[in-house]
């Protein structure tokens, strides 16, 4: 059963170190679904987006501890994917 590639792909990120990999259009770093796998989240890529992907890294984010007077809660576990994109294709998201 094929997964809605919407649901895989959540957000990019913006950050910081995320904008300084993605100078030359060809890496791009989301926010993923936490089941998706590597294969899924490079089928989503390419059938959203209609470039080719090189290979994908994923990470997971453990959320921070945080307090409010007495009570504790956490903030959400996250999941990461860097895509790399094949060379001759780029993506622009922020332009």
């Amino acid at each position: 059963m094929q997964r809605d590639p919407h649901t895989i792909l959540i957000k990019p990120v913006l950050s910081e170190k995320s904008m300084a990999d993605a100078n030359d259009g060809r890496c791009v770093v989301f926010e993923i679904a936490r089941s998706a796998n590597k294969v899924e989240v490079a089928k989503a890529v390419e059938t959203i987006f209609n470039v080719k992907v090189a290979k994908v890294n994923t990470a997971m984010r453990k959320g921070k501890v945080k307090r409010q007077g007495r009570s504790i809660g956490r903030r959400p576990d996250r999941k990461r994917a860097t895509v790399t994109l094949a060379e001759g294709h780029t993506l622009n998201l922020f332009e």
